[in-house]
């Protein structure tokens, strides 16, 4: 017996190892917890000091002073002095730190250390932010969850779509009742239009009204067309819907005034109008002039239409949502005026730093440089807002063709009906087609 017990301990040794592979691929939430955390909080623990000095984290005492004579002398503190951290505390995909700052130090240090921490205790990535005055809180994420996303889970409600996962392992939910207008960035092939369709597929068995601009012909949002109420695929056909949502939106406001009420959402059931979503792809396609005088003028109007529903639409539940590859000054002097208006930010993978820059700069400039180190491997991860004016790291969930047409299909009984958005796009696309 005593001979067979070293085979015995092999294949026990063996057994284990397989398991613990599989826990780890089957179940990494629990592989972390189990031997990823207890060595990276022992690691951030035993490395802190050396890392704060390394990065300029430290502060230096007063020196010493004594009085000789007449004489002062003014020793010289050799002994940096780091600021004080929590334990690390356990979260489902890393780890956060607490940093209590000396007097007279800012988080911008910390910020600009975030990838030597990172490197120091072996994690994907380091998050710095500060919730309160005098404080630091850094966040590791000790894999990226964004490479192979899984199933996330959030309560449905009207008006918001679960579109992806977020890198802390949280649900993506685009709420338009949170945020009502939305801006959405990103090169071809970064994962925009798989985040446009993802959102219309996730509107579409609710009781909305979904109304699609897309000047490319109707290619990208062509897919939906029987869940949408109307579907402008040129320019010309834009500027009747647009204008057409305009005028719903002032029937909106008489019915909100003769019942004494601030928004569309208060008004009595049996009056209240549907919710109404329009969604413009390619928004230069709205702006771009030939430098004819017809061409300048719907390209006015379209900017102007645009500029109105996202300045009044929001209380008359009518909400926006634009993509584009490309967002910046040069498409029109109204684009930094609709930008304003725009509080909900996604920017996929951009080939120009200015998009980056127009999308998400006037937000947080991390995010901007965060945004720009998307890889073109990293198809459907971009950076996106939440309601209460932070950003991180998402990744849509993919939404394939046959998905897609299957579910507006299926739903367009659903499809409301608003006469004047479809009176107006009819006596467009016939004079279009004379």
């Amino acid at each position: 017996m005593k001979a067979f017990l070293p085979l015995y301990l092999l294949v026990g040794l063996v057994l284990m190892l397989v398991a613990w592979a599989q826990l780890a691929r089957l179940r990494p939430v629990w592989f972390w917890y189990l031997t990823g955390y207890p060595v990276t909080a022992l690691r951030v623990v035993r490395t802190w000091r050396k890392v704060a000095q390394l990065n300029d984290l430290c502060v230096t005492p007063s020196p010493a002073r004594r009085l000789l004579g007449d004489l002062i002398v003014k020793g010289e503190s050799l002994r940096a002095v780091p600021p004080r951290i929590s334990f690390p505390k356990l979260t489902r995909t890393g780890l956060s730190v607490q940093v209590r700052l000396h007097p007279g130090q800012t988080p911008a240090p910390f910020v600009a250390a975030a990838d030597a921490l990172a490197h120091a205790w072996r994690v994907h990535a380091v998050r710095v932010t500060s919730p309160e005055r005098g404080t630091v809180q850094l966040l590791a994420t000790a894999g990226d969850p964004l490479q192979t996303p899984g199933v996330a889970h959030a309560p449905a409600a009207l008006l918001s779509a679960l579109v992806g996962i977020l890198e802390s392992g949280a649900a993506w939910v685009m709420d338009l009742r949170k945020v009502p207008h939305w801006l959405i960035t990103g090169a071809t092939q970064s994962g925009k239009s798989n985040l446009l369709a993802r959102l219309v597929v996730r509107l579409a068995p609710q009781d909305v009204a979904l109304v699609g601009i897309d000047c490319k012909g109707g290619m990208e949002l062509g897919l939906f067309g029987p869940r949408l109420t109307a579907l402008a695929i040129s320019r010309r056909e834009a500027v009747a819907v647009l204008g057409a949502v305009v005028d719903e939106m002032h029937d909106r406001m008489k019915l909100c005034r003769e019942a004494g009420v601030r928004a569309a959402w208060e008004l009595p059931e049996k009056v209240r109008p549907v919710p109404l979503v329009v969604i413009a792809d390619e928004l230069a396609e709205l702006y771009f002039s030939d430098g004819t005088r017809a061409s300048k003028a719907e390209a006015e109007q379209c900017s102007t239409f645009l500029l109105r529903i996202a300045q009044l639409g929001a209380v008359l539940d009518v909400h926006l949502v634009v993509a584009a590859q490309r967002f910046g000054s040069e498409l029109g002097p109204g684009v930094t005026a609709l930008r304003a208006q725009l509080s909900g930010r996604i920017c996929h993978r951009v080939n120009d730093s200015g998009t980056a820059e127009m999308t998400l700069g006037d937000l947080n400039k991390d995010a901007v440089a965060v945004a720009q180190s998307i890889t073109t491997d990293e198809k459907g991860v971009a950076v996106c807002t939440g309601a209460d004016g932070t950003w991180s790291r998402g990744r849509s969930h993919r939404t394939t063709t046959e998905e897609a047409r299957l579910i507006t299909a299926k739903h367009a009984d659903r499809t409301p009906t608003l006469p004047g958005i479809q009176r107006a796009h009819l006596l467009a696309e016939g004079g279009a087609g004379s």
